[in-house]
């Protein structure tokens, strides 16, 4: 698949609306699962799990400017 064609931006569009949907379905589960826990350390436990969840969401927007580079410079892309 060629860099920056039709296909090539299908994808990446895709994989941006995965990542967002999944991402804003765990920040809805994140405070009612916190409310479970005993002791009143949900708060605490739902801003950790906030703090990773964006850190992957950091890595993955990381891993497409990589790509969109990679292409530009016309190597190989990482994602696939």
């Amino acid at each position: 698949m060629a860099c920056f064609s039709l296909l090539f931006l299908k994808e990446l569009i895709i994989t941006v609306v995965i990542v967002v949907a999944v991402v804003l379905c765990i920040q809805l589960l994140v405070p009612l699962l916190a409310k479970l826990l005993p002791g009143g350390t949900g708060g605490t436990i739902a801003q950790i799990i906030n703090i990773i969840l964006w850190a992957i969401v950091a890595i993955v927007i990381i891993a497409i400017i990589f790509d969109l580079l990679s292409c530009l410079m016309g190597g190989t892309r990482l994602l696939r």
